[in-house]
């Protein structure tokens, strides 16, 4: 079985471009994304920001016929 050199450099060398290149769309590509996404709405506010909501745990189910209604069409349950 005969080997050639040539053939198998001109192969590693293609692999390793080809992993090259790779790396730079895939690290594009990252860089892409976090340049586009928003900002996360829910991130914990920095120096002297203060939250002005508070979220509501559990279902008003004892609540009037209104607080169910309005309930169901904030959440869709």
């Amino acid at each position: 079985m005969v080997f050639s050199i040539r053939k198998w450099t001109s192969r590693m060398l293609f692999i390793v471009i080809f992993l090259l290149m790779l790396l730079i769309a895939t690290g594009g590509y990252r860089w892409l994304i976090d340049a586009i996404a928003p900002i996360d709405p829910y991130h914990k506010p920095k120096g002297e920001a203060v939250r002005a909501f508070t979220q509501q745990h559990g279902t008003p189910d004892s609540g009037n016929i209104a607080d169910r209604l309005r309930w169901f069409y904030w959440y869709g349950e």
